[in-house]
């Protein structure tokens, strides 16, 4: 007896599925300590296509895995290109992300320019209604999402609030438009890092990701604190860095996601090509309180 047609076209995309899979795993070198009491998570940027970019990366994040164990997933921005009504919720999503979503993978989206700000109120994206929001994934750790599009007065406040108020070692900050970048977009972030960088210094942040170039870079430490542009997840501007004396890294010929594990005095770094190729990977040492201060000082 034959299977109908649309379970036959299932059984072929569930064999698709775990072929790319295995051909995936195989392509990825893991270059972090992986330890089991370490938290560890993933980030995407400027993901929200619907692409075969996106799916290519999907895969390749869905295979990185079965190696790493990482407990959710950061989104610089720009999740949803081009409208979001329910088909696009789906198509440049749902879909794409499908198997992840189905293993309980947990998404944290921060807002892009591209995005639709009532995106806040998709349950997926874990943003509880608010365009910025704050979560502690483990003792010792806390993230903060911030709405780069608008950094009015009463998110300034509460973010100074939350980081007076969090007492934990590692204060990591995400969103979409980076404070400092190599690419066509770096001129702009001089008046938003004028807003948060006088914070971040004097509340310890450790670490700080965002999007909006489309591209990978990162960024040799400013003031003690780690950058990192991460929005190639679905979108490519290649050869779009410019490389300065900012750049400590930088991947701009193909898409990527990146892979991060913090223990207690180290950030472990990976960023991972849609091919599966490693293309920066590292460890940062975490800056201890004092060190901190004296980058705070006027």
């Amino acid at each position: 007896m034959q299977p109908c047609p649309a379970l036959r076209l299932r059984l072929m995309t569930a064999l698709a599925l775990a072929a790319g899979l295995l051909g995936a795993a195989a392509a990825q070198d893991l270059a972090l300590p992986n330890r089991p009491d370490s938290l560890k998570f993933a980030i995407i940027g400027d993901s929200g296509t619907g692409s075969d970019s996106q799916y290519r990366v999907a895969q390749q994040l869905l295979a990185a895995r079965q190696k790493f164990p990482y407990e959710f997933v950061l989104m610089m921005g720009d999740n949803l290109y081009s409208g979001s009504g329910s088909k696009d919720y789906q198509k440049k999503f749902e879909k794409p992300y499908q198997p992840l979503l189905d293993s309980g993978m947990k998404f944290y989206a921060a807002l892009g320019n591209h995005d639709n700000p009532d995106e806040r109120n998709y349950k997926p994206f874990n943003m509880s209604g608010q365009r910025y929001y704050t979560f502690k994934p483990k003792a010792g750790v806390r993230i903060f999402a911030l709405d780069s599009n608008y950094m009015d007065p009463p998110q300034v406040q509460w973010l100074e609030k939350e980081l007076t108020a969090s007492g934990s070692d590692w204060k990591i900050c995400f969103f979409h438009h980076p404070l400092y970048s190599s690419g066509m977009h770096g001129d702009e972030s001089l008046p938003l890092r004028a807003q948060l960088e006088p914070l971040f210094l004097k509340h310890g942040v450790d670490v700080v990701f965002a999007g909006h170039e489309h591209f990978y870079e990162r960024i040799k430490p400013q003031k003690g604190i780690y950058y990192f542009v991460s929005g190639g997840a679905a979108k490519l501007r290649e050869g779009d860095v410019n490389k300065t004396n900012l750049t400590a890294k930088s991947f701009d010929t193909g898409y990527h996601f990146m892979l991060i594990e913090i223990t207690k005095d180290a950030l472990h770094f990976q960023a991972i090509s849609d091919q599966g190729k490693t293309v920066d990977s590292g460890t940062l040492p975490r800056v201890s309180d004092q060190e901190k201060k004296k980058f705070a000082t006027p």
